[in-house]
């Protein structure tokens, strides 16, 4: 295995499935089953899931709601997802615990940092909820954050696109696609792999982030392996 710990960094949106908004159970399951079969190899596996498919904190801000509040909401719309993901991961035969950077005792354990270590090590998926705790942060920051601080070896980001392009691919049918890049050219190229801030804290470690499609199946399984699948930012 190329990676011995990965921190898995999901969208919202990619729970949706089909449908407009909301948890699709079948992509659920479908997601449980890729992780599984790192898990079955050996392979420490830490998770942080966006809200977008329940809500965002940026979109409310922007029709008039308070920041500080929505962002709260987007947490607690994380926290929602990873209780969903959890469930699946333990009806498909994995061991889970759910961290949130909220207190939420009745649900989930509090975020610590060597707690989650050492579930890791003991071979449990350990899903991140709540962000960072802190509005104004994305889940894209809080995946960098908890990657550096349980020491993953890379940051998996599955996505919808199967990697970094020269553009949108899905608006620009000349866009080329990155095997590898460095931090360096994704600032000066202006490129959209994370936000800002998730992006300069993975630099400033030197955490790697892989880009790739999380829907297509064994894509996840042939990243841990090494194999050269979506675009590796180091």
């Amino acid at each position: 295995m190329k990676y011995k710990r990965i921190l898995l960094k999901l969208s919202g949106e990619a729970l949706m499935g089909d449908n407009q908004y909301g948890i699709d159970p079948k992509r659920l399951s479908e997601y449980a089953l890729e992780i599984k079969k790192v898990v079955d190899l050996g392979v420490e596996v830490a998770i942080v899931i966006g809200g977008g498919n329940i809500f965002r904190g940026v979109a409310g801000a922007s029709k008039g709601m308070d920041r500080v509040q929505g962002d709260y909401m987007g947490m607690l719309a994380t926290v929602i997802n990873g209780m969903a993901l959890q469930g699946a991961l333990e009806d498909a035969g994995m061991l889970t615990r759910l961290q949130t950077a909220l207190k939420m005792e009745a649900i989930a354990e509090p975020y610590i940092k060597r707690r989650a270590t050492r579930h890791l090590e003991k071979g449990r998926i350990v899903i991140f909820g709540a962000g960072t705790g802190n509005p104004y942060f994305t889940t894209d920051t809080a995946a960098v954050l908890r990657g550096i601080e349980v020491n993953a070896d890379v940051i998996l980001k599955g996505t919808r696109v199967d990697g970094v392009y020269t553009a949108d691919p899905e608006k620009d049918p000349n866009a080329t696609k990155y095997e590898n890049i460095t931090f360096a050219d994704v600032l000066n190229k202006g490129l959209n792999v994370m936000d800002t801030t998730a992006f300069t804290l993975s630099q400033e470690n030197n955490l790697p982030i892989v880009v790739f499609d999380m829907n297509k199946e064994d894509n996840l399984l042939k990243v841990c392996q090494g194999d050269v699948i979506g675009t590796t930012v180091y």
